[in-house]
């Protein structure tokens, strides 16, 4: 993802909507570890590093910390082992403002790693995830948090929890009037039930191609979109965004240009500020904008939770709902 221009509004008293939309996060949370290089090694190749950093992650538990930091009401769903990093994980999330009540605590399993390489030229990454007791998380588990989903909230989840815990969480946002949206990474198969319940599927260009089988990127959307899913969006780094709606309608939304720092965490951070839109109420393509420009600003700062913006640090027109709508 790029980044607007330097220049960013002062924050104000209208850096936030007066009435926040209501986000729920089912998903995963896990300790990062951080190692930054030059560049990524090539196989069986060894390299000195430059830093080295721990810090709070997980796909669930960054999309939610996007979607607080940007003024959503933020709640989140997962389980948690306590028997090794737990209690900063759960630390992190309540002081974002994220509810984790709905957190299953389990001092019995160790929590989610992932180990993350970062290359300082370019910002690019490779990443290898250990889901720990992010593999637990059970639709009973999502059910006993059936109070959380409500009407006109928007209900987040992506693939590193299991499908059976996504499938309920869905079933639940559908009985209670609120919308979904799948991030479909890391790119695995998708049941078509789960798909019939997606108001939204996002995804980047490599996992729409495999999940797809398909190279074309447009030709894999369209597929994707007629499995099941009712609106797609593909992120595309540096070209942007590929929105595909529900009618068929496709386009394609360009990305200021911006040098990337680090690109860790930047997919979480559109898919939390698009959910923040849509919760406010914004249109589909203003939804996407906002995510946009809140992914370009946090590829431009190392670190990934800790690079998300605060929305004042948006452009004026992102600044609150009243002005999108």
């Amino acid at each position: 993802m790029s980044k607007p221009n330097e220049t960013t509004s002062p924050p104000s008293e209208a850096a936030a909507p007066q009435v926040p939309g209501r986000v729920l996060v089912v998903g995963s949370i896990n300790m990062d570890m951080v190692a930054h290089a030059q560049r990524l090694p090539a196989p069986g190749e060894t390299l000195v590093g430059q830093s080295f950093v721990m810090a709070p992650g997980g796909k669930g538990a960054n999309q939610a910390v996007a979607a607080a930091r940007l003024g959503a009401r933020v709640a989140f769903v997962s389980r948690v082992g306590t028997r090794q990093h737990g209690a900063e994980l759960l630390q992190a999330l309540q002081a974002e403002g994220v509810d984790a009540s709905s957190v299953v605590r389990d001092p019995a399993v160790l929590p989610g790693v992932a180990v993350i390489m970062v290359a300082s030229e370019g910002g690019e990454n490779a990443i290898v995830y250990v889901p720990g007791s992010n593999a637990d998380l059970t639709a009973a588990d999502v059910q006993a948090a059936a109070d959380q989903f409500q009407p006109g909230a928007v209900v987040v989840a992506q693939l590193e929890v299991p499908v059976p815990a996504i499938q309920q969480a869905f079933e639940l946002a559908r009985a209670a009037g609120a919308r979904t949206v799948l991030n479909a990474a890391p790119a695995l198969a998708v049941p078509p039930a789960l798909l019939a319940l997606c108001d939204w599927l996002v995804l980047n260009e490599t996992e729409a191609q495999q999940l797809a089988g398909i190279e074309d990127v447009e030709a894999a959307a369209r597929l994707l979109q007629a499995s099941g899913a009712r609106e797609l969006l593909v992120t595309l780094g540096a070209a942007g965004v590929l929105m595909l709606d529900a009618v068929g309608q496709m386009q394609r939304l360009p990305a200021a240009a911006v040098k990337a720092v680090d690109t860790v965490g930047a997919g979480d951070t559109f898919v939390g500020g698009l959910a923040t839109g849509l919760a406010e109420g914004c249109s589909a393509e203003q939804a996407v904008r906002l995510g946009m420009a809140a992914a370009a600003i946090a590829v431009s700062r190392s670190g990934v939770q800790s690079a998300m913006p605060l929305r004042a640090e948006l452009p004026a027109e992102f600044a609150s709902m009243r002005s999108l709508a």
